[in-house]
């Protein structure tokens, strides 16, 4: 990892820029769910991770305040996570199908994996000030991953926080203005946006999302970002 992506971590990791996330968030750490009793959770906003040479990137809506805020990395530990990153093994992306810890082994290869929101939300919904306090980190992010190729959203939250991201990194989005639905896409400045369902219990236990249609959308991801 670089100097300028492990400084923009730290300062995540140090954020305390929305009073009602700081509070929700280290009330669940201290609170804690019984089954994860014995645990210390980690309780503070969350970096993204994975291979500082991506060309795909992963964004999601938040940490799990059970999964995330207790582990330490985003998608970890909660069933999102589970659905995540055994798709990202079969396409290749990841050494190893289950993400449990952030100590467990997991690398990835040619993707990285953050959120629009850094710190877990009550009923997982930020307000869109706590989404605009954490857009900055996103902007540093892309500008420090300058290999992606691919915004991979996780959802419309994250769609709309892509776009109001290439906003202010001086990009021109086209007219209409690309909206969200499950395989959609939208070249946007040097990136290509895919939009996924997100692997919510909501759309997973659905049927909305299905291993298919979540492994369709890395096959596309990895052929948006190929050279061209």
């Amino acid at each position: 990892m670089s100097a300028p992506l492990a400084e923009l971590n730290r300062e995540v990791v140090a954020c305390r820029r929305c009073p009602r996330l700081v509070a929700w968030r280290e009330e669940v750490a201290r609170v804690k769910r019984a089954a994860y009793a014995a645990e210390e959770y980690w309780g503070r906003p969350l970096p993204g991770f994975g291979d500082p040479e991506a060309r795909l990137l992963v964004l999601g809506l938040a940490p799990a305040a059970h999964g995330g805020n207790r582990t330490g990395r985003i998608f970890t530990g909660d069933r999102s996570g589970d659905w995540l990153f055994a798709a990202l093994w079969r396409a290749g992306y990841a050494s190893q199908p289950q993400s449990v810890s952030r100590d467990d082994g997991l690398t990835l290869r040619d993707c990285y994996v953050t959120a629009a929101v850094r710190c877990a939300p009550p009923a997982n919904r930020p307000l869109p000030a706590e989404r605009d306090h954490c857009l900055p980190y996103l902007e540093r992010e892309l500008t420090l991953l300058g290999t992606v190729r691919v915004i991979m959203c996780l959802g419309g939250f994250a769609w709309d926080a892509a776009l109001r991201t290439a906003i202010a990194l001086g990009e021109t989005l086209p007219r209409p203005r690309p909206r969200f639905g499950h395989g959609s896409t939208a070249a946007v400045g040097r990136w290509t946006l895919l939009g996924c369902y997100h692997p919510s219990q909501q759309n997973t236990f659905t049927g909305r999302l299905t291993e298919a249609m979540l492994d369709q959308a890395l096959t596309s991801a990895r052929k948006l970002s190929r050279p061209q």
